[in-house]
């Protein structure tokens, strides 16, 4: 639960015993105590995303609390590997950031048997949901935030499948909460897409198109250098850019969901990954690629969305894109997107080789548009 707390300015640290009382100095004014709230944190799925988040909270922690006024303890872990730890006083702050929980963390949680036992159990204000995406239903991942929003907790995910499968459904209950259902790390890692649009009202969202997916990209630049389709997903997989599947990536999955999302939430026309025509980059030979590359063209496996109507039509496919323009030079972990609107013909974006600190700091972005509600108008 939201507690005031009141903590001297110097570093804080994770737990019961954390001092509680922030002196701040304001420029020609006498000294004042600010109460701020502090924010019990619970993450669900501890893979590379919520292990990166946590060690990024760890980072900004004094800079959270002493320019934002932002204050948060974590609460609650869980895992398939690690199961249900849940402790509303706090739990280890390091070894939470190192996956190794010690014996009394695990005996505090008294064992949750369910997502709703745990988020009781650690008293729950925000929940950062990273579990893998379920491209067919969004599973179980929207019945994550479902539960985190009537335990009336704040979400936030990077998991692309409840936006597509459920966003309005999602958005509107937490509406109906008083809450906030946030997904700035669902498209392009942590860059402020989605938030971008909340500051530009009365904007009208005609279409974009972009490059989303980093692990075709390197597939198709690693071709062209001379190596195999297999080679370059192993050297893909060996960076830790794709899964051990990379099916979702090679037959353009992820970049269709990436184009759902947008369309669903930018263009609020309900789509379905049916409805988008896709193809991935399966079919390509590496002697047309090296060849087009040659020529000027290289490949690469493009989104695009455009208003039709009262729909939208959207595309994945591979296609061939001029070198020296925006998409052409795209590559490696990079990513674009070119945004067509009714007052700026094209308002572009592009993300170089972004890291999972980018992802995690998305999600910490959007802690701080729950903390600082008048800063933003999502």
């Amino acid at each position: 639960m939201l507690e005031p707390t009141r903590a001297l300015a110097a570093p804080w640290k994770s737990g019961p015993s954390a001092p509680r009382q922030v002196i701040s100095f304001n420029r020609g004014f006498s000294p004042r105590e600010d109460f701020i709230a502090t924010h019990n944190l619970c993450f669900l799925g501890f893979g590379n995303v919520n292990r990166t988040l946590v060690q990024l909270l760890q980072e900004r922690e004094q800079e959270l609390r002493e320019r934002h006024g932002i204050a948060f303890r974590i609460t609650g872990v869980a895992s398939r590997r690690l199961g249900w730890i849940a402790d509303p006083n706090g739990l280890d702050l390091a070894r939470v950031g190192r996956t190794l929980m010690s014996d009394k963390s695990r005996d505090s949680n008294k064992n949750p048997a369910t997502i709703q036992d745990w988020l009781a159990a650690a008293q729950a204000d925000i929940l950062f949901e990273a579990t893998s995406l379920n491209v067919e239903t969004g599973q179980p991942a929207v019945d994550h935030i479902r539960a985190a929003l009537n335990h009336r907790a704040h979400a936030i995910t990077a998991n692309k499948g409840p936006i597509v499968h459920a966003y309005r459904e999602l958005r509107d209950l937490a509406a109906a909460r008083g809450k906030r259902f946030l997904f700035e790390s669902t498209v392009m890692d942590g860059v402020p897409i989605f938030s971008l649009f909340d500051q530009l009202p009365a904007i009208h969202l005609q279409g974009f198109h972009g490059i989303l997916n980093s692990t075709t990209n390197v597939i198709l630049s690693e071709v062209e250098n001379g190596l195999s389709f297999d080679e370059s997903l192993k050297k893909a997989q060996a960076l830790g850019i794709a899964e051990t599947d990379a099916t979702h990536d090679i037959d353009g999955w992820d970049a269709a969901v990436k184009t759902a999302a947008l369309i669903t939430v930018l263009m609020d026309v309900p789509i379905r990954l049916e409805d988008i025509a896709r193809e991935g980059i399966r079919g390509l030979k590496p002697r047309v690629l090296r060849e087009a590359r040659m020529n000027g063209f290289p490949y690469k496996l493009v989104c695009r969305a455009k208003r039709e109507g009262s729909g939208v039509k959207a595309s994945v496919r591979p296609e061939k894109v001029m070198v020296g323009t925006p998409m052409g030079g795209t590559s490696g972990t990079s990513s674009y997107i070119c945004f067509n609107t009714d007052i700026f013909p094209t308002l572009s974006i592009a993300e170089g080789d972004p890291g999972l600190d980018a992802t995690a700091y998305g999600m910490l972005a959007d802690l701080a548009r729950i903390a600082q509600p008048d800063l933003f108008l999502r």
